[in-house]
Order: structure tokens, then sequence, then C-alpha cells
């Protein structure tokens, strides 16, 4: 039996109570089987094929992190977004509004099984964030958006969706681009 340790962290923007887990417990299982959190997926189990992708929210921006190879030890205190956070909730639980990542993703309908979807949304929506602070020209997206996507498995092999829905959603946001007169103040 492995020792226990006390483990803490922000998850979807709600920090969790503090609860005793095995301190080998990599941060999936913390979030399927203590909170309940079962949109991450568990894929390869190596941290290779990215369907456990979840966001971590550090002091260098929003990074995407394997959650089946990543230990709640190393977690502790730290931030976390699942798919379950990126779409608005009301008071009852319901969606009323996803990310224009997601939307993109619907609309270019990316997946088929949806396995790999969780994160394909991780890895998209760091990525809008990361632009958001550091625009690139925007005939770079296509190469930014592969080198960002380019770690995610899909089992169904939807990537040119998922690339073309990245992309579009990126080219339609104003200031995620530089160059196109949006991105300095505007």
């Amino acid at each position: 039996m492995s020792a226990m340790m006390t483990v803490s962290m922000t998850i979807n923007g709600t920090e969790t109570e503090p609860v005793e887990v095995p301190e080998d417990l990599m941060l999936l299982e913390f979030l399927q089987e203590y909170l309940n959190l079962t949109g991450t997926r568990y894929g390869c189990g190596q941290g290779v094929c990215r369907a456990c992708a979840v966001i971590h929210d550090g002091p260098r921006g929003a990074r995407v992190v394997p959650a089946c190879v990543t230990g709640v030890a190393w977690a502790d205190g730290r931030a976390f977004r699942t798919v379950e956070g990126h779409a608005e909730h009301d008071a009852d639980g319901n969606v009323t509004a996803v990310t224009p990542v997601q939307q993109a993703f619907l609309d270019h309908f990316s997946f088929q099984c949806s396995y790999c979807t969780p994160g394909f949304v991780a890895a998209a929506q760091a990525l809008v964030e990361r632009l958001e602070v550091d625009p690139v020209p925007a005939e770079d997206v296509e190469g930014v958006v592969l080198e960002a996507l380019n770690e995610n498995i899909c089992r169904c092999t939807g990537y040119v969706r998922y690339l073309e829905a990245t992309r579009d959603v990126i080219l339609a946001t104003p200031g995620l681009t530089s160059g196109d007169g949006r991105a300095e103040g505007s």
C-alpha cells in the first residue's frame, strides 16, 4: 500500500476540499474517482495520445498536461481546467454557451467517436489563449495549429477537421494574428 497525502487544487475555477489520496495517484484518477469528472479520457496511459489532456493554468499561462501521467503530488495546489469547465453553465449545471473552440468543432463535425475530443478541446483552447498574448502572422496559423495539436491522437483519423476548426477560430478571432491590423490594441 502506498503512502497517503492530502491534496487540494483548483478544478474548473473551484477549489477542492483537502482530500487524502495515495501519493502515487495520477491526476486523471483524482478527477474521475474523487471529483466524478469523467469527461477527461483514459487513452494510452503513457501521456502519448493526449485523450487525457487538461489545461494547467500556471504563472506562464495555460498549457496542456497529460493527466494520466501527472501525479497528484505535482498537481497539489495548482489550477486545472477539464473539458467540463470550458462551456458556461447555469445554476442547475446545464450548458448555456459553448466556447468558440467547441462551437467550431461542432460546426466542422470534427469528431466521430469523440473519445479524443476532450484532449483536442484542451489543446486548441490553450493555443487560443497563448495567441491572445502572443499573436502570430496569419500566414503562420496552419503551422502553429499543427504544432499545437500534433501530439493529440484521433483513432478515427479526424485530424483534418480538428485542424480546420482550430484554424478557423483563430483566423476569425480579432487579436490572435498579427499583421491583420487588428492585433495591436484593436
